[in-house]
């Protein structure tokens, strides 16, 4: 990571600051250069106050922002990459939600409010680590435990529930501790206290860790992933993922995978849980595609044409790739026309309404208009072609 991104930058400001600051990575990427995984953020800890870290920043020329400030962590941005900088903390108070934070230069204190021991691993610069848990040796015994009392730290955040479900699935070579089961039971109510945006923000981690595909095999796991996402009506498709496959699978083609059943269930998700208005727009579109009847020639190239021209590359893309995921049947089929058609350019109307006005002295209006969505519907049906007679057939009749 020093040699590879610019962290060196925020390493070389935070440990000019003064005699005794210091910055350590933590959690994910130390977890992760451990389990011999690929990273893609690189979270670091460090002994100074959120406006001490601003301070050195600015006296460095790093760009931040401070969008995570409250909860401590500021995050600098040099050239492309992205480092969260979170100061250590002590919990004062906590309501299952969020926690009233007191800042810390005591690194077991900060380690200790952590969720898993797998978490709570800091390294310096030079790769020493401080593992006041053992959290190495529980990674590489597959072990996934809560540091301290369970039930005590599901309490503190009831979302760490859903990120055991994640970390379980990814890392753990043994069976769930009963006392793990009795206290995520007892308190499974407590999601309801969580937003439904760090519920779905936490689920799209999930679904890209390599635990994601074990679901279907853990009868615990699926059953809390049940109660937390009752909307997900279709969690019999994960049957149909693999490792090969699951590449080609958006988070929101997942999504639509998982709720759309034929019912309102799709339309509840969106109201409960908010999505770009681009994605809602993809989601509504499949919902109402595989609400009518689908035949042999809804896959047909002439209907495809159709839809890449009414609803563009994207919905095409997203029907083929459902209809995939949903019915194994037209695998091979459908992936030849998502070939065939990611390359090519959606077709454009060759008559338009300066040439009628023109060549056949007709007024702009209603009638201009529907002359015009006579010839489309033409060269529509007759794949994309229309000859100079035919538009003066439909002109004149």
């Amino acid at each position: 990571m020093y040699l590879e991104t610019e962290v060196k930058k925020i390493f070389e400001a935070i440990n000019n600051f003064s005699e005794d600051s210091e910055l350590r990575y933590v959690g994910g990427c130390v977890r992760k250069i451990i389990n011999k995984e690929i990273i893609d953020d690189i979270d670091l800890a460090t002994n100074l106050t959120p406006k001490e870290v601003s301070a050195t920043l600015n006296k460095f020329d790093i760009q931040f922002h401070e969008t995570g400030i409250k909860h401590g962590t500021i995050t600098a941005k040099i050239n492309n990459d992205k480092f969260e900088i979170t100061s250590l903390r002590r919990d004062i108070k906590t309501d299952g939600r969020h926690a009233v934070v007191e800042y810390s230069k005591n690194w077991h204190e900060d380690a200790s409010r952590r969720d898993f021991s797998i978490n709570a691993i800091y390294a310096d610069v030079d790769g020493n680590l401080f593992d006041p848990f053992n959290g190495k040796k529980k990674i590489e015994e597959g072990i996934v435990e809560f540091i301290g009392e369970e039930e005590e730290r599901i309490k503190e955040d009831y979302l760490r529930i859903l990120r055991y479900i994640r970390f379980f699935l990814s890392y753990s070579k043994n069976n769930h501790n009963f006392s793990t089961i009795k206290a995520i039971r007892k308190n499974i109510d407590g999601i309801n206290k969580i937003s439904p945006e760090r519920l779905l923000d936490e689920f799209k981690k999930f679904v890209k860790s390599e635990g994601f595909l074990k679901l279907n095999k853990d009868k615990f796991c699926l059953e809390i992933i049940n109660l937390i996402f009752p909307q997900f009506k279709r969690m019999d498709i994960l049957k149909n993922l693999t490792k090969k496959n699951i590449q080609n699978l958006d988070f929101i083609l997942l999504l639509s995978l998982l709720i759309i059943d034929g019912s309102d269930n799709t339309k509840y998700f969106l109201y409960k849980f908010k999505v770009s208005n681009n994605d809602k727009k993809r989601i509504l579109f499949l919902d109402e595609f595989f609400s009518k009847k689908i035949d042999k020639k809804t896959f047909s190239r002439i209907n495809l044409w159709k839809e890449f021209y009414y609803n563009g590359k994207q919905s095409l893309l997203d029907l083929l790739n459902y209809q995939i995921f949903k019915t194994k049947n037209l695998e091979e089929k459908l992936l030849a026309e998502i070939e065939f058609f990611k390359d090519k350019e959606c077709p454009s109307m060759p008559i338009k309404a300066d040439f009628l006005m023109k060549e056949y002295n007709i007024n702009e209006g209603k009638v201009l208009g529907l002359k015009l969505k006579k010839i489309e519907e033409k060269w529509i049906s007759n794949n994309f072609k229309i000859s100079d007679e035919e538009v003066k057939k439909l002109i004149l009749s």
